[in-house]
């Protein structure tokens, strides 16, 4: 309790007392007449003592203005930023036909539990909402399997882009955040073996390719071939899981820190342990393949077969879509979440971004795979609808631009603005309304100042500012002669037209400025 607080404490249960012992005791006239008027003005001033810090405690509070950990604001170029990745992103994802849901940002509790393994303590949870125990998001697969299975969808090609949350370690400068954007595409049904999953693949390089960020490889993977190689090398059946978890970290950790967990932590035997290192330093292509499947160990089990025909399948497939220089077959990409069963993968980018003077690296910015039951686990009758997807690491990719864009290296334009209305004397606010009013109607991004009579330097200071290409400029002799002026801000070359001409004079001109760019030229 702090020390005004406490003071306001014994001052009101001072003045309560004293107060009820007056008018006791004046009443029963066992004090005199001066000693209750004492008594009186004593009281007189702890009550306004009282006042006084009842005023004083209701001042404004003192608090620290921060975002919460792992959270963060964002100014107009870095929205700019983020708006220009996601339009692209979508431009691809309905390149291939997909529709886009949307689903709470809150799930019931239920809904998400026993779906992500170990990464579950990461889950937010909420307080009970009038009997309802809810958790916020953790990813946006697990609300489109809930979705499928509640409205009993069989089929269906969606992308999804909206915010997710984890309880992690946030890492902000490497786009690790615990609120953050996740941007899915994934296609549910029935379908012959690895066609959508290597569409998958296919949209995955269309967007690294029109972001053009840097050299990247996408690795995959079997999930049936890793437990394949688990039984192999002596795994008992039911550490697969937990042990496919640690594998997973072999991108962050050296191997004999994942064998030390593996075994110290897992259950797992330093002799399978050392078979399983043997296997998860291999990868290649379609050599590998023909390699494994040859090999003594895994040509026994089952399970680990079925995953090398699935790889070798889904590289011919990259091979057709002319993505198979990108495709590497890598059997230490283990990607730890509990619900996929089939093909897994992973775009990860392979030299360090030049950023100003520095080199920043970056790691995996796209992952997903195939998960055949996890709809099922909604459904009354356990009815399967398979889905197969993939993830958008864009936090990471707008880590990357962002960091470009304070280092200089890009320059970004927040305003789509494309004419400023100006005028180079008094009194022409009501005129430049009118020539406002007639660009907005014509569709054109306009604006002016919100001054009556602006400085002309002020105004063209801002044209530059914000990259406005034209200003319209108003002046009392040229409006005479019933014509404006049209400014090029880049190149300062000004042209008078006629007023009733306006419009289509600053549309023609718009029109050469996007020429001009979709060419290259300056």
């Amino acid at each position: 309790m702090s020390h005004k607080l406490l003071t306001f404490f014994k001052t009101h249960v001072m003045a309560r007392l004293l107060c009820n012992a007056v008018q006791r005791n004046c009443l029963t006239k066992n004090v005199t007449t001066s000693s209750c008027r004492k008594v009186k003005e004593e009281v007189s001033k702890l009550l306004a003592l009282k006042a006084q810090l009842v005023t004083e405690d209701a001042g404004p509070q003192k608090f620290t203005l921060k975002t919460p950990k792992g959270t963060r604001d964002y100014n107009p170029q870095q929205m700019t930023i983020r708006n220009n990745v996601l339009d692209k992103i979508i431009t691809v994802f309905r390149r291939h036909g997909a529709e886009c849901i949307d689903t709470p940002v809150f799930e019931l509790k239920d809904v998400l539990t026993g779906k992500y393994g170990e990464d579950s303590k990461l889950i937010y949870d909420l307080k009970d909402q009038g009997g309802e125990i809810l958790s916020l998001r953790y990813d946006l697969t697990v609300p489109l399997a809930r979705y499928l299975a509640m409205n009993k969808i069989t089929t269906l090609k969606r992308y999804h882009i909206a915010k997710v949350y984890r309880r992690d370690n946030p890492a902000m400068t490497r786009g690790r955040y615990r609120e953050f954007y996740q941007c899915d595409f994934d296609i549910a049904g029935v379908y012959d073996p690895m066609v959508p999953d290597a569409e998958c693949l296919k949209v995955v390089t269309e967007i690294l390719e029109a972001l053009d960020i840097g050299q990247y490889i996408l690795k995959v993977n079997h999930r049936r071939l890793l437990d394949g190689m688990f039984e192999a090398c002596g795994v008992p059946a039911d550490k697969f899981r937990t042990t496919c978890s640690t594998v997973d970290k072999l991108d962050k950790s050296p191997w004999e820190e994942v064998r030390t967990e593996m075994i110290n932590e897992k259950g797992v035997s330093p002799d399978a342990a050392d078979r399983i290192g043997e296997y998860v330093r291999l990868n290649g292509s379609t050599e590998l393949v023909e390699k494994l499947l040859k090999d003594e160990k895994l040509s026994k089990v089952k399970a680990a077969l079925e995953g090398v025909e699935a790889i070798k399948t889904l590289l011919q497939y990259c091979e057709l879509f002319g993505i198979k220089d990108k495709i590497l077959f890598d059997l230490s990409l283990a990607r730890g979440l509990d619900y996929y069963t089939g093909v897994i993968y992973e775009a990860v980018l392979t030299q360090p971004i030049k950023i100003g003077n520095e080199e920043q690296t970056v790691g995996s910015i796209a992952g997903g795979g195939r998960y055949d039951n996890l709809v099922g686990m909604f459904d009354s009758k356990n009815k399967q609808v398979p889905c197969v997807g993939v993830s958008i690491g864009v936090e990471r990719i707008f880590s990357v631009l962002e960091a470009k864009l304070a280092a200089g290296d890009i320059t970004v334009r927040t305003s789509d603005i494309d004419v400023y209305v100006a005028s180079a004397q008094k009194n022409f606010l009501e005129e430049r309304m009118k020539i406002c009013a007639e660009l907005w109607d014509a569709g054109i991004k306009t604006e002016q100042s919100y001054k009556k009579n602006p400085k002309m330097l002020n105004q063209l200071q801002h044209c530059e500012e914000n990259k406005i290409p034209l200003a319209v400029v108003l002046g009392d002799s040229e409006l005479k002669r019933g014509v404006v002026k049209i400014r090029n801000i880049t190149t300062r070359e000004e042209d008078e037209v006629p007023r009733n001409d306006l419009v289509q004079e600053i549309k023609k001109r718009i029109d050469n400025l996007n020429l001009n760019q979709l060419n290259g030229a300056t």
